[in-house]
């Protein structure tokens, strides 16, 4: 008899061999007759693979995938889901970790609510010290549709937690095709799938539930990391500000777009001493390339919304644009 599969968790590795016996164990812990682990190994050339293994033999309803060669994040959560047979799917990464009986609670809550997905608060753990992360999103365990918590632009909101680990996704969402994230983005891979969940799925809720780690300051990161794949966040804004301008709200939506992709830039931009030369001066330039793409009357409404300095160094970076355009006119 084929086993049913009640819940898919996709966890992809990639030289995580320093933190990945904390997520197998955490898995171990989570295990359940009607669950299933799909671990990922992004072509990882540390023990990795070598652990994946062994926890096939070890864990129950694990199943182990691998790349021939790496393709990132994005692409292995993809793999993921490609083989899932969850009627529920979650996510979580290598070097992360949960509290036992976690995804079971988590379930029984979402399942409880129906919706098609919930997203989740975690716990943010950098070395020994740990923060409570909350989704910016006031009510609780209420039904609300998604497209209502976009707004306001001024503000946090549930699109601006982008986490895909930090929730619980029920199948149909894979089967509408609103699940799969953008291959080969080595970075911000979230941010595209989480506006076009809210854009389009029918219900969600924000549950008050704790029990995902989050480890902060992995060498191996991308955040850590000043190369060029960093630079991937260009593309992944580009791809939200293009869908939703294609919206049916597009008016009322891409101021919101808008200021996110600009806090993005300046965020980048005050640390560009972290990054290499050549990838510094790609940063300029396709950060002020992307500002000329951007629809320039909500543009102007976006920068005149920001503190003094951000808005100084956007005006800057926008002017280096218009010369770009005036040379090669």
């Amino acid at each position: 008899m084929t086993r049913v599969v009640k819940l898919s968790v996709i966890v992809p590795f990639y030289n995580v061999q320093t933190y990945a016996p904390d997520t197998l164990r955490s898995l171990r812990a989570n295990a359940r007759e009607d669950f299933e682990f799909i671990l990922v190994d992004d072509c990882s050339t540390d023990g990795t693979a070598d652990m994946l293994r062994r926890a096939q033999e070890e864990i129950g309803g694990v199943v182990v995938r691998s790349h021939q060669q790496n393709g990132g994040l994005a692409t292995a959560r993809n793999t993921g889901l490609d083989a899932a047979r969850g009627e529920y799917l979650a996510f979580l990464d290598g070097d992360d970790w949960l509290a036992p009986g976690y995804y079971a609670d988590l379930l029984a809550r979402t399942e409880a609510l129906g919706c098609d997905f919930v997203r989740t608060d975690h716990v943010q753990a950098d070395g020994r010290a740990r923060t409570v992360q909350r989704v910016p999103h006031g009510p609780r365990n209420e039904v609300m549709v998604p497209r209502d918590a976009i707004l306001p632009a001024g503000r946090s909101t549930s699109v601006d937690y982008a986490y895909a680990w930090a929730g619980l996704y029920h199948r149909r969402l894979l089967d509408r095709g609103l699940l799969h994230f953008t291959d080969g983005l080595r970075t911000a891979e979230d941010r595209p799938w989480i506006w076009r969940l809210h854009r389009e799925a029918d219900s969600f809720a924000v549950l008050g539930l704790l029990g995902i780690f989050y480890r902060r300051g992995v060498a191996s990161s991308l955040t850590q990391i000043g190369d060029m794949r960093q630079l991937d966040f260009i593309r992944s804004f580009d791809q939200v500000i293009r869908e939703t301008a294609a919206d049916r709200d597009a008016a009322e939506l891409l101021p919101k777009a808008v200021r996110n992709y600009c806090a993005i830039i300046s965020h980048h931009m005050g640390s560009i001493e972290r990054f290499e030369p050549a990838v510094a001066r790609a940063l300029k330039t396709m950060s002020a390339g992307a500002l000329g793409r951007m629809p320039q009357d909500v543009l102007d409404a976006a920068i005149d919304s920001m503190d003094v300095k951000r808005a100084t160094l956007l005006r800057r970076l926008r002017r280096r644009s218009a010369a770009k355009e005036v040379a090669a006119a």
